[in-house]
């Protein structure tokens, strides 16, 4: 089972926002999405949802071409949460993560047992039972986060695709939030994220996609692709690297490079 990319080239209103993309992804493993601002991030992982037309290539799931399946079946596979998703009216929590079993049900069947367990699966894992009465506007934006996280999870995909899971949370659920998705892959689906934290992505990550200028720049484990010479030709930033009480590694952006601080400084002069 793989989800993949071949040859894919996306322009938007004349300007190109991927090009000569290929990629495969397979279950079990959390990948991280990283880059610059502005390198294409979202784009793919939209792409890989089949929300975009392609100019070039094309995406398969298990050797099919997405575009051959219907919205449905593709909802029933592939679970996507996206920033800026909303709910639309005013709902409780949970019946904003029991819209994660539609693609699981007939039009206008109730919902079944098996979907009442999901449901409660779901919110249980993202730590929301306690929230599960509450409405939509009264919480925070942490608290949302973590509701529509709930209701991708609930879809019981075989793929997972999340676009900034930890943009709003607080460090604590930050945490939370990178080790439920590692152990949602370690179950055995296929989690790809759009992180902009490299220490938590470092930390938690199988593997690491870098993106810049649209294009792919680095794929490997952490420690592969997120070198020193990486991080200051696609971020423009130095690390430090060291080992954490557990014995673990980890990584930290700490300060612009050598060579972006020189670009930046001619800029001031010569503006």
């Amino acid at each position: 089972m793989s989800l993949a990319l071949q040859d894919t080239q996306v322009t938007l209103d004349g300007r190109t926002i991927l090009s000569d993309i290929g990629l495969t992804f397979r279950p079990g493993r959390f990948v991280g999405l990283v880059g610059p601002n502005g390198a294409g991030k979202t784009t793919l992982l939209r792409v890989l949802a089949g929300l975009v037309t392609l100019n070039q290539g094309r995406v398969t799931l298990e050797g099919r071409p997405l575009s051959g399946m219907d919205r449905e079946e593709r909802a029933r596979r592939i679970a996507a949460l996206f920033q800026g998703a909303g709910v639309g009216w005013p709902m409780s929590v949970r019946e904003i993560v029991a819209l994660g079993r539609l693609p699981h049900r007939r039009a206008f069947a109730s919902a079944t047992e098996v979907d009442d367990a999901a449901v409660v699966r779901a919110m249980a894992r993202t730590d929301i039972l306690s929230l599960a009465a509450r409405a939509e506007p009264t919480l925070s934006s942490g608290e949302r986060m973590r509701a529509l996280l709930a209701r991708a999870l609930a879809v019981e995909a075989p793929w997972l695709l999340v676009d900034e899971p930890i943009t709003a949370l607080d460090p604590a659920h930050q945490l939370d939030a990178m080790a439920l998705l590692r152990g949602i892959a370690r179950d055995g689906t296929g989690v790809v994220a759009v992180l902009h934290d490299l220490t938590l992505a470092a930390r938690f990550c199988d593997r690491i996609v870098v993106l810049a200028g649209g294009r792919l720049v680095a794929d490997g484990t952490p420690e592969e692709a997120l070198t020193d010479v990486l991080l200051a030709r696609a971020f423009g930033v130095t690390a430090e690297r060291g080992w954490a009480s557990d014995g673990s590694r980890y990584i930290l952006p700490w300060a612009r490079s050598g060579a972006e601080k020189e670009e930046r400084d001619d800029a001031i002069i010569t503006g």
